[in-house]
């Protein structure tokens, strides 16, 4: 996988977390999201602006696979097992809503 890959499904997660209202401490997981994503475009040296690259992705990205970018982000932070759940619950929602 690729530096920018990396940091695609990291920014996916964070917009991934940032859409579940169901969840009331997710600014602190937030906050936590996007100072791991800050640490790894310092330490691999990505020349990149930042702000205009999350946007894009935001916009690039479906609910869905932010949702599933976050299951890949949130055990990097430590987050709290229920908030995992309630993505995946909420994922499960989604898929059940396309059918």
């Amino acid at each position: 996988m690729e530096l920018y890959d990396t940091f695609k499904y990291l920014v996916g997660g964070y917009y991934g977390i940032e859409n579940m209202d169901e969840y009331p401490l997710k600014e602190y997981i937030l906050k936590d999201i996007e100072n791991y994503i800050l640490n790894f475009i310092e330490v691999n040296n990505m020349d990149i602006d930042y702000l205009e690259e999350k946007e894009k992705i935001n916009y690039e990205l479906s609910l869905k696979t932010k949702l599933q970018d976050s299951l890949l982000v949130l055990p990097k932070i430590d987050a709290p097992m229920e908030l995992v759940l309630l993505v995946k619950k909420r994922i499960k929602n989604l898929k059940e809503e396309e059918k």
